[in-house]
């Protein structure tokens, strides 16, 4: 793993010791020696974790956290405190900054690298889902992220093998979020896959089960691979840290618990899980775009382009019939030249519905250009096939369309040409270009007719 690390100190020493653990580990080291620098440094060159000294003369590290996090284009950075203050309150102070961690001087050489190696996936997974809303944004395929992540109670669920302890982190966390309490670590692995939660904490005080268990198996499920966990571990345990940030365990807490590092931690966790949620929504919401038409719903060409040789190639390797339909609206310029295109793309949302109704949830239907729709239809015969257009070819004719915003029924017509795939095996061209040849016959022959391609 590489990253490039920001290291801010004021002690030359200190920055060198850290620096040589760094290097040894093969990460690329900046650094600097006041809080000005390194927020000079972060807004021109790309940054991926930042270990922060706190008295620093000037800013000092807690003014440089919370101008890093104000700041879009580095709120993203994780920020690992590393100093000599060691008192709770201080500690509080920092997450509060938008910190990820505090480590005290002297620093541990295995906790830090496990720490750092596991923020810098984390920064690399949050970076690829950053990047990709940006070029969605950049090709004008959605809307700015809203970056309002709301203040609504979290919902954490806290798997815990004692009821006393159960009861006093509930208690703590009750300003903040809804807690579902579990002492079953094994349920609790089926209760986070079906619940809505933003946040597992593990309380490693199991008289009989070992804690990283529970945290590789909800690592290992899809449905709470990306689920913050936060495990509390007994004071002095460092292997078991160690260990719990080598799975992808995100945060940790010693014991005894400071209530309010508990609600620092927990709500950095919960707001870090919403604004990824929204950053995989718009992902999600980007491919969606890309491969649908935007005026009828249905897929569009490119991923018909896309889609359709597998189908076929399925379909051949299977020995099962598959067969293509294209059905164009007749005389649709009129429409656009009578009535407008508003009332033109009230007829394609409408045709697009009619077709819908028409077609089997495992045909493709796609908007293919224009006034042209495509239906592929998978275990289909060309006899099967040309039924099936048929009764889309009534469905069209038999109701008005209706224009909204205007008392207009237009009476509506298609042709349909249908062909299907060769025994010998096709490809998507060929198939298409039967298709619509069938579809030209169907218009010359007079219109509201399907066609059926030559064998």
């Amino acid at each position: 793993m590489t990253a490039r690390i920001l290291v801010v100190d004021d002690i030359p020493a200190n920055v060198k010791l850290l620096e040589a653990r760094l290097l040894a580990e093969y990460f690329d080291v900046l650094t600097a020696e006041n809080g000005y620098e390194a927020l000079a440094i972060c807004e021109r060159t790309q940054v991926d974790l930042i270990l922060l000294d706190i008295m620093m003369p000037g800013l000092d590290g807690f003014e440089v956290c919370e101008r890093l996090k104000a700041n879009p284009r580095t709120a993203h950075i994780p920020v690992v405190m590393v100093t000599a203050l060691d008192q709770p309150s201080d500690r509080v102070r920092g997450l509060k900054a938008g910190a990820d961690d505090f480590l005290t001087k002297p620093v541990n050489d295995l906790q830090l690298m496990s720490r750092v190696k596991s923020l810098v996936r984390l920064k690399t997974l949050t970076d690829e889902l950053h990047m990709r809303a940006a070029t969605a944004r950049a090709v004008s395929m959605e809307q700015g992220l809203d970056t309002n992540l709301g203040d609504e109670p979290g919902n954490i669920l806290l798997v815990d093998g004692r009821a006393s302890s159960q009861e006093r982190i509930a208690r703590a966390l009750k300003p903040i979020a809804d807690v579902t309490c579990m002492s079953d670590p094994q349920a609790a692995v089926f209760q986070a896959a079906e619940g809505n939660y933003e946040l597992v904490i593990v309380n490693a005080n199991f008289e009989e089960y070992d804690p990283l268990r529970l945290c590789s198996q909800l690592r290992s499920l899809e449905r709470t691979r990306f689920l913050p966990l936060l495990l509390i571990a007994e004071q002095g345990d460092d292997n078991l840290v160690v260990r719990a940030l080598d799975l992808g365990v995100t945060d940790y807490l010693m014991r005894p618990i400071d209530p309010n590092e508990l609600i620092a931690r927990s709500l950095t966790q919960i707001r870090r899980k919403r604004c990824n949620d929204r950053l995989r929504a718009s992902v999600r919401q980007t491919i969606e775009l890309a491969v649908t038409d935007g005026l009828t719903g249905l897929h569009n060409r490119r991923y018909l382009d896309n889609h359709m040789k597998l189908l076929i190639d399925r379909a051949t390797a299977r020995g099962r019939p598959l067969s293509v339909c294209i059905a164009d609206i007749d005389r649709f310029k009129l429409v656009n030249d009578t009535y407008g295109h508003d009332a033109g793309d009230a007829v394609l949302r409408e045709f697009a519905n009619r077709v819908r109704s028409a077609v089997r949830g495992a045909d493709l239907a796609c908007r293919y250009g224009g006034e042209e729709f495509v239906l592929v239809m998978p275990d289909t015969s060309g006899e099967m096939a040309a039924s099936v257009a048929e009764r889309l070819r009534m469905i069209i004719e038999q109701e008005p369309f209706r224009i909204p915003g205007m008392d207009v029924f237009l009476s509506i017509t298609a042709s349909l040409g249908i062909a299907s795939i060769l025994p010998a095996g096709d490809s998507p061209e060929a198939l298409l270009k039967r298709a619509d040849t069938a579809l030209y016959e169907a218009k010359r022959s007079g219109r509201n007719r399907v066609v059926a391609a030559a064998a």
